[in-house]
């Protein structure tokens, strides 16, 4: 007998009930209906497909972008005792092969893979041998060329179709325009089907755009009083290192989250901020994506987003419990600036495609008609300076190359070393004999490494820390003493990047047939990150209206907290409510009476939001009971 979709629910996840949205959804799956997800982060999309998938017999293919994303499901599923498996880009073609083998005769439940695997001849032939019960299409947005992550390769999805006629699909996003939708519906040529949709209105969410000249400090007094789970944004790597140790200086928990840490660091801070030792995380976009912690309680953009989409699913990261929470912005004129020449100039022209491809071929010598699902790991900095090249331009190139399959990057950290002894096998015996502490190392090597005597080999630390119960540090500190005895060489690579080609290198013959994609995502770029701006410049608009507009929205009275609608109330009366306003009043006074303090200092020192002390500090400007000195601060008029 099956269990049914509620059972599974409790027994896997351990809710007692659906939300309504994702019992409709699994409803219509499971009649066999084409079905449309379109809710907000934090809407619980993956229970739409995952519950239907283990509800029925068989496996549920699940197409994904990101191979962070893919890991992190699959690592979930497996946490609650459920079979699942994924593609990784650069995989070797015998694991593939083996597990897609799993997938067939293994009762595994789901495959996760990218549309670029899904064009392959040998996953197409297994798929076609698998029991597939159910095809589901996550962040489906990436179909449609006003998605804000369009990625060519979705356009293939209808293989999935031919394979397997009569399987039900299910398209998933958390962020669709209109057009978007009916790209999604067209382009998957789904059979009239079931949207399942909610509102993307988030109300217990407040909304806040925040002009700063001291971005820092003000951060910090945002933070201060409280401290509840807290993500703040950034766009940079050294950002994340500057505001993080700004913040442990003036006492406040936070740790930093970016792409280019080791994994066993990503894990760590991940479970630091979960457990909340450290309630900040100053991150860039690299986290967040799979997270799932319903208690954070605001997000703030210490940089301006680069579109909506991306913002909201970003600020839809607070509240998913439903409690009161906050998204806010903080911004100055020279942040427009900076979207200016760090976004909108570095978006890749079809030139910048064509330098960068062909650098690539040029630093790791790949010859015309050659190169096809090789691998290569490379130092990003060091492939810049070697060519020239602007690297945030660089960057963003190879992620749209990466769009448009053109090849596939992969951004996780690696320390690689390699190592070759140069002395015999009885002769470095004898050494670690009469030199103990090198014993448990090098025995680990010889038992774990066979032809070490003969040729050079990359050794994985990772298995040697395991293996050793050894640090990383103590690791490299021993085989550089190795290495100065003379007993062997040593090369420790640092890799920020790695790429598999996808395609073999035809040069033109296989960027110009992509001109138009990117000339496509060009104007699609420019015009999300205009749609910022107009958001930050929209002071007389509800913010969350602004935001369900874009999503096509209409009809909705303002929400009344935002900034906006914030400071509208208060231009709405000519005194401060008395309730509210007179416990500023007083704390601002009892501060005074102290000592002399400036705007910025009482804010500081304040419980209470910027934009209610400042008001706050008018009205007891024009009531005669604070006056402004000449050094600018306020004191209290006797």
């Amino acid at each position: 007998m099956k269990n049914s979709p509620l059972d599974i629910l409790k027994t896997y996840w351990g809710y007692e009930s659906f939300k309504p949205s994702q019992l409709l959804a699994i409803e219509s799956a499971l009649k066999g209906k084409d079905t449309c997800v379109f809710l907000p982060t934090g809407g619980g999309k993956s229970i739409c497909f995952q519950v239907p998938a283990l509800s029925e017999d068989g496996i549920c293919i699940v197409i994904s972008p990101l191979i962070a994303l893919m890991q992190d499901q699959v690592e979930n599923l497996k946490s609650r005792g459920i079979k699942a498996q994924f593609l990784r880009s650069g995989m070797p073609y015998r694991e593939v092969d083996q597990k897609l083998d799993n997938c067939v005769y293994g009762n595994y439940k789901f495959l996760y893979l990218s549309p670029e695997r899904l064009q392959q001849d040998l996953v197409q032939q297994r798929i076609k041998k698998m029991n597939v019960n159910f095809i589901a299409v996550d962040e489906a947005h990436c179909i449609s060329q006003w998605g804000h992550d369009f990625r060519p390769a979705y356009s293939q999805i209808q293989i999935l179709r031919d394979l397997h006629p009569r399987v039900p699909v299910i398209a998933l996003t958390a962020t669709a325009t209109i057009q978007v939708k009916k790209d999604i519906t067209e382009e998957l040529e789904l059979d009239q089907p079931i949207i399942v949709e909610e509102s993307f209105q988030r109300a217990n969410i407040s909304f806040l755009n925040e002009f700063s000249n001291d971005k820092m400090n003000d951060l910090y007094a945002e933070l201060r009083n409280s401290d509840p789970s807290t993500i703040v944004y950034v766009r940079n790597r050294s950002a994340c290192i500057e505001l993080s140790d700004f913040l442990n200086k003036k006492g406040l928990k936070s740790t930093f989250f970016h792409g280019g840490i080791s994994q066993t660091e990503k894990q760590n801070r991940l479970a630091s901020w979960l457990a909340e030792d450290h309630h900040v995380m100053i991150a860039t976009n690299a986290f967040g994506m799979g997270i799932d912690k319903a208690n954070v309680r605001q997000v703030v953009h210490y940089h301006l987003p680069e579109s909506m989409e991306s913002y909201y699913q970003e600020a839809g990261r607070a509240g998913r419990d439903g409690m009161p929470s906050k998204a806010i912005i903080l911004y100055n004129e020279s942040d427009k600036q900076r979207l200016n020449n760090q976004f909108v100039k570095t978006i890749p022209t079809f030139e910048a495609v064509q330098v960068v491809y062909k650098a690539i071929m040029s630093y790791f010598r790949v010859a015309y008609g050659e190169g096809e699902n090789k691998s290569f790991d490379f130092n990003f900095h060091d492939f810049c300076f070697r060519y020239k090249l602007h690297t945030i331009l660089t960057y963003n190139t190879l992620n749209l190359l990466d769009r448009l399959s053109v090849l596939s990057l992969d951004k996780s950290f690696q320390k690689k070393t390699k190592l070759k002894f140069l002395i015999s096998s009885e002769r470095l015996i004898r050494f670690i004999d009469n030199n103990t502490q090198f014993a448990l190392l090098v025995r680990t090597l010889l038992r774990t490494y066979g032809g070490i005597f003969e040729q050079e080999l990359t050794i994985n630390t990772h298995l040697l820390k395991k293996k050793t119960g050894f640090s990383d540090k103590e690791i490299y500190s021993q085989l550089e003493a190795l290495e100065k005895h003379g007993l062997l060489e040593a090369e420790f690579i640092k890799q920020d990047l790695s790429i598999t080609l996808i395609a073999p290198r035809e040069d033109k013959y296989t960027l110009n047939p992509l001109r138009k994609y990117v000339v496509q995502y060009q104007e699609n770029k420019l015009q999300k990150a205009k749609a910022v701006l107009n958001y930050i410049e929209a002071n007389s608009q509800c913010l969350q209206s602004f935001i369900l507009n874009y999503f096509g929205e209409n009809d909705f009275s303002p929400c009344g907290k935002c900034s906006n609608c914030l400071n509208d109330k208060m231009n709405d009366t000519k005194e401060p409510d008395p309730k509210y306003y007179k416990k500023i009043e007083t704390q601002i006074l009892k501060l005074l009476d102290q000592t002399e303090l400036n705007s910025k200092e009482i804010i500081q020192e304040s419980y209470y939001p910027k934009h209610a002390v400042l008001t706050t500090l008018q009205f007891l400007l024009e009531k005669n009971k604070i006056k402004l000195t000449t050094k600018n601060t306020y004191t209290i008029i006797l």
